[in-house]
């Protein structure tokens, strides 16, 4: 992939369609994607194109992808950074996309993905050309999470410490992977992502929303997963390299912050 930058700002959710089904060309392409997604914690994510399928918030579409992970350590952040990979390549072959991991039947996709006893599946996503206008239940759903806004760019990022907030200036070359982060989604809208930038590092963390517990199945840290493949695939197109890993550093947390993980980096 390319044009990490376009893709991401021209990418929202997607819930009505235009009834079109997805041409033998780009399922093709699709599952040629799928073969190569990877994440950093090495885990293997296992996706499924699902055929007549449902969601009582979709319209317009009867193909959906599902992706299923064994319960082990990271499974959330694997799952996110693997599934948003996916999300960004069908945003490039112009099909629309939306994380849905609650209003479904659940019970149906799990049979449809053949989950073992211990395998989960965080997410599923319709696939689909989109409507040129919304229903207007989905109007009403993006207005009632105020999808269309984020924090600013000092309210996520900073620098050395939590005490310090750093300036798209500050930021420099990076200043468009830490923007990624900035703009990916998240569910309900909740942004959770909080990056500490020092001199060859950024460490990101997570700024859990009230009511947004853990647990086997713990969407903000799905959430985590997809600020860490934006963050990755936009320093890597900038000719950033990357080097992952998990070294919590010595930084005072004051306001719950969890540590995920940590980007090397050299510009």
């Amino acid at each position: 992939m390319d044009n990490i930058e376009k893709l991401v700002r021209e990418r929202r959710s997607f819930r009505t369609f235009d009834g079109r089904e997805v041409t033998a060309e780009d399922r093709e392409k699709l599952c040629r994607f799928i073969e190569t997604i990877d994440n950093p914690y090495g885990i293997p994510v296992q996706f499924k194109l699902l055929e007549k399928m449902s969601c009582s918030v979709v319209v317009g579409t009867d193909l959906y992808v599902g992706a299923k992970i064994k319960t082990v350590p990271y499974l959330n952040e694997a799952f996110g950074y693997a599934f948003e990979k996916l999300v960004i390549y069908a945003q490039s072959l112009g099909i629309g996309t939306v994380w849905i991991g609650g209003t479904m039947d659940r019970a149906a996709f799990e049979r449809a993905m053949e989950l073992s006893d211990n395998e989960v599946m965080p997410c599923v996503s319709p696939l689909g050309y989109p409507a040129k206008k919304m229903s207007f239940r989905e109007s009403m759903m993006r207005k009632g999470i105020k999808a269309d806004e984020r924090l600013s760019f000092e309210n996520i990022a900073y620098r050395n410490s939590f005490e310090q907030p750093l300036t798209s200036d500050e930021a420099g070359k990076l200043f468009l992977p830490l923007e990624m982060v900035r703009l990916a989604p998240s569910a309900v809208n909740k942004q959770p992502w909080r990056m500490i930038v020092t001199d060859d590092t950024v460490h990101f963390y997570l700024k859990r929303s009230k009511n947004f517990g853990g647990g086997k199945l713990d969407i903000q840290k799905t959430d985590m997963g997809i600020a860490l493949c934006h963050f990755e695939l936009m320093a890597n197109e900038l000719g950033i390299s990357t080097e992952f890993v998990i070294d919590e550093p010595e930084i005072s947390c004051k306001n719950g912050e969890e540590y995920i993980a940590s980007f090397r980096f050299r510009i």
